[in-house]
């Protein structure tokens, strides 16, 4: 990973493919993260640019399907679960849910335990230990979930803001990018990502990789090519190409 340069990206074209995170990128981080939703009139912003783009827009988190969609126009595409739920403009999260190995969601629920101010969010198969309420535990956390060799029940281990996900490998945002840019509406065009986290990174590689743009928000080191400062930046930069 290369720190990324501060430039600030070139406007969107009506032949993008757009992909955006939802916290910290569309949504500023809280310290309650059930109290993020976006900010009045924003929805109606990426309305207009799903129709600019022909539908080729989707908000792409690391939320459960069912919670992002609770939390953004549902007439947009959204993929939740880092990846693994994808969904289609106005179609409803599935009921069903695959659930994280005994050995995964059991070492996550005895960790918190041992750490106080920590809670354990189960997002089907993928877990998140957030420690927000609890900072000073980072290092301590990040040791016993090392120790705890998530890796034999094929699950990896991301250190995001304030959280630590544990996720099959099949949890990847950059091949959920790679998937929908060769189905219809996104084929043909050019992947735009923009996001702000750790997982951010695995969909920034993959856009770069197909030649795209992608777009960093905040400071950082970062595979992404140029930089926003700010949510409120993101704001600016989406309202542009709504409004051009």
């Amino acid at each position: 990973m290369t720190m990324g340069n501060d430039l600030k990206p070139p406007p969107l074209t009506a032949g993008d493919a757009l992909f955006l995170d939802f916290d910290g990128t569309l949504a500023g981080l809280q310290e309650d993260p059930d109290t993020v939703f976006l900010a009045p009139g924003l929805g109606k912003v990426l309305e207009n640019i799903s129709s600019k783009l022909n539908g080729a827009l989707t908000i792409i988190s690391g939320r459960d399907a069912e919670d992002l969609s609770g939390r953004v126009p549902t007439g947009l595409w959204r993929i939740g679960n880092h990846g693994l739920i994808e969904l289609a403009p106005d179609e409803v999260p599935p009921e069903e849910r695959a659930s994280a190995p005994d050995a995964v969601s059991g070492a996550f629920r005895d960790i918190s335990v041992r750490f106080a101010g920590t809670r354990v969010e189960t997002k089907g198969p993928i877990l998140a230990l957030h420690y927000r309420q609890a900072p000073e535990a980072v290092a301590g956390i990040e040791l016993a979930l090392a120790e705890a060799g998530l890796s034999d029940a094929g699950y990896r281990v991301q250190h995001g803001k304030f959280v630590f996900e544990a996720k099959p490998e099949t949890a990847h945002k950059g091949k959920a990018i790679a998937r929908m840019m060769g189905t219809a509406p996104f084929a043909g065009r050019r992947a735009v990502m923009i996001g702000d986290d750790t997982t951010d990174e695995d969909a920034f590689e993959a856009v770069n990789q197909l030649g795209g743009l992608t777009v960093k928000v905040g400071a950082g080191d970062t595979f992404a090519q140029y930089r926003l400062a700010s949510v409120e930046t993101v704001h600016e930069y989406l309202k542009e190409l709504a409004g051009a």
